[in-house]
């Protein structure tokens, strides 16, 4: 019988430990479960972190493929990555921005780590970006504006302590189980309560003591709306203000008329009332896709930051948490060097890009010059700035936003995929070259409050397939020769330099290394040296610091502004998307056949082609089997329908994660962060057998 592995769930950001186990025979895992002596989860496990890991739905990439007379081929590994490095070399030795890169928080640390260096340092592109940007961007922008630093301040530690749990914008019961389990156990307990802020209906918001549901879009003017009722009910931590925080007058004077700000997101001043009040007591405010995935979704974040400094909730079991998506998202950001170099280190600032060159051998103008636009603005300049991409576990051609131009973009460059399964981006590529996944890897990874955890492989790979590490490794041996050394590369060796690397820095991790991992099971940064461990950030002995140039939070003074494309008569319906619990990541290993719009019975009912005639027939529901077209100004998808009373009426609900849903979305970003705007967008509905042009009636 072969060994049980322990290792981590590489599903979501909460960072569950595992054990896995290999087939006794052959390739692939037989047993995965959670890890009773992981001290993150403690043994928990959800099924659907389970079942990806062990039985993924996904088409496997087995041998590297390079397109020949228009078809992908079956090649050898150095043909394959000899056409890579020549297409990224050749682009690179005209000009380096000339080189997109695109990676992944589904990567390793180690892997995150080398492709960062070798796109800054090696080709010297800013068009890199490590994909937080899609998800968790515009957190970051509010954490830096506020505290001068990233990362949220609490963690698990102080879910259990917690009276108030205030969920908003996020769906943690789909997307996060484990974490969601902690979340409502605090919650059941007496004097506490679970309040959730959504414009549709979730699986959190079942279980929730009161579900608040604005207008898509209008998270910000109720944000503000509630805090405008903190003001004129004195339920301010005046004491708190003025010891920690700045900016608090300027904030109150740009505050909307609280009524007015809660009829603009669609609510009540009783439920304004309602929010204002929860936050008296201990209050956990967690936010997710919701509110990032937004025009104004630094604005927005920034809002429930001020909430939480307002009154008081900035401490021990109490505080702003904002919910990762990706696996790796946050050790992207540490290590990857998209927004920031290694440990945080600012990118613009002369002393950090200094020590990151001279810790990396290369002249300081080898460095790229700027962090770039974020990945639509990346793929909007193939064909004119860019000419050469290079796609490491993602897959833009389904999940950037108006994925249809995306696609087209996407032909127009030289495109080399990296990844373990055969999604989208696979179909448009030049080469492509086969990774390990869950199970296959050596390495670590970090989850959302900041620990890092082993990843080891259970099963051995096909000889077709390398690890992420080693494939960037290849490539860099033929482009940048010496910078990360021959393949196959120890990642212990790239962990040690990256560890290194981040001493002394806000997210100091040089305290950490495989044997205290192996011991401890996780640690969480920061962790300058071997014994300690980073707790609730901000806060030591009962007072504040802040890595401002005040020493002081930061109030932010942004106001609603609207949504960048509402609804109008020719497209009279708002698209919202959102995370289920059946897919992640653009599906790619957990496929199904169609997506389901949820309608309201009223938006059902509008729709004439919703009816089908056996259901009719039968006398059971009229809407079994029904299905519609959803169509943008961008592109349409026809979806099984599910009538739900979740969803508000004139509202159609999409899984963000399925591979046809973004032909739909809106390419706007934010301005501070460059994080899209997946979350609304006008749309109409049309029968599945007409062209899309012909709209049903629908309510408005």
């Amino acid at each position: 019988m072969t060994d049980q592995v322990p290792t981590t769930c590489v599903r979501c950001a909460v960072g569950c430990g595992h054990v896995q186990q290999a087939v006794d025979q052959g390739y692939g895992l037989d047993l995965v479960r959670g890890d009773p002596s992981h001290p993150v989860n403690r043994g928990l496990a959800c099924q659907r972190g389970v079942s990806e890991t062990a039985d993924p739905d996904g088409e496997w990439l087995t041998r590297p493929l390079v397109r020949t007379n228009g078809e992908l081929t079956a090649t050898t590994w150095d043909v394959a990555l000899s056409a890579a490095a020549e297409g990224i070399a050749s682009a690179a030795e005209r000009d380096p921005d000339s080189v997109a890169v695109l990676g992944s928080g589904q990567q390793t640390n180690e892997a995150a780590y080398a492709l960062g260096k070798l796109a800054r340092a090696g080709i010297g592109t800013k068009h890199y970006d490590a994909n937080t940007t899609l998800c968790m961007a515009s957190a970051v922008t509010a954490y830096y504006d506020a505290f001068g630093s990233d990362a949220p301040p609490p963690t698990y530690d102080d879910i259990p302590e917690a009276d108030t749990h205030l969920v908003w914008g996020a769906n943690p019961a789909a997307a996060h189980p484990v974490m969601f389990r902690w979340i409502a156990d605090s919650a059941a307990d007496d004097g506490s309560e679970l309040l959730v802020v959504d414009p549709v209906g979730s699986e959190t918001a079942e279980v929730a003591d009161e579900h608040v549901a604005p207008d898509p879009g209008t998270d910000l003017a109720l944000a503000r709306a509630v805090l405008a009722r903190v003001v004129d009910t004195d339920r301010v931590d005046d004491a708190f203000v003025e010891r920690a925080t700045a900016g608090f007058d300027d904030l109150r004077a740009a505050l909307p008329d609280a009524a007015e700000a809660a009829e603009t997101a669609g609510v009540s001043a009783d439920t304004v009332d309602r929010l204002a009040a929860a936050l008296a007591d201990d209050t956990l405010l967690y936010w997710g896709m919701g509110v990032n995935q937004s025009t104004q979704g630094t604005a927005t974040a920034g809002a429930l930051v001020d909430l939480c400094l307002a009154t008081g909730n900035l401490g021990p079991g109490t505080g702003p948490f904002s919910l990762t998506g990706q696996a790796n998202s946050m050790g992207t950001r540490v290590c990857s060097s998209k927004g920031t170099w290694p440990g945080h280190r600012p990118f613009d600032d002369p002393d950090a890009r200094e020590a990151v060159a001279s810790a990396w051998d290369v002249p300081v103008a080898a460095l790229a010059a700027d962090t770039g636009p974020g990945p639509v603005g990346i793929v909007d300049a193939i064909g004119d700035d860019v000419d050469v991409c290079w796609t490491v576990a993602t897959n833009p051609a389904a999940g950037l936003p108006d994925a249809t131009r995306a696609r087209e973009r996407l032909d127009d460059a030289f495109l080399v995929v990296q990844d373990a399964f055969r999604s989208e981006t696979v179909e448009h590529a030049d080469v492509v070259l086969p990774a390990a996944t869950w199970g296959e890897t050596d390495g670590t990874v970090t989850n959302m409050e900041r620990r890092v955890s082993r990843v080891r492989p259970a099963t051995d790979t096909p000889s077709g397939v390398r690890s992420d590490l080693n494939i960037i490794a290849a490539i860099a041996a033929r482009v940048a020769p010496d910078l990360l050394g021959r393949p196959p590369v120890d990642p212990e060796a790239v962990f040690d330099e990256l560890a290194d690397l981040t001493a002394g820095t806000p997210a100091d991790m040089s305290g950490i290394g495989y044997d205290r991992l192996d011991a401890a099971g996780a640690v969480r940064w920061p962790a300058p040296d071997a014994e300690t461990e980073g707790g609730y950030r901000y806060h030591d002995d009962g007072d504040w610091s802040f890595p401002t140039p005040s020493g002081r939070a930061r109030f932010s003074t942004a106001t609603h502004a609207g949504v960048p494309e509402p609804p109008d008569d020719e497209y009279p319906l708002t698209l919202t998307t959102a995370r289920e619990a059946d897919a992640y990541n653009t599906g790619v290993r957990a496929r199904g056949d169609s997506p389901t719009a949820r309608l309201s019975p009223a938006t059902a009912a509008a729709f004439e082609g919703a009816v089908t005639a056996d259901g009719d027939d039968a006398g059971g529901d009229p809407h079994a089997d029904a299905r519609v077209t959803v169509v943008s100004r961008r592109g349409s998808v026809e979806a099984a329908v599910a009538v739900d009373d979740g969803v508000p009426d004139g509202v159609v609900w999409l899984p963000i994660h399925h591979p046809a849903v973004n032909d739909l979305t809106l390419p706007a970003t934010d301005p501070r962060s460059d994080e899209p705007n997946f979350k609304q967008c006008a749309v109409r509905l049309a029968r599945p057998e007409q062209s899309p042009e012909r709209a049903a009636e629908v309510p408005q």
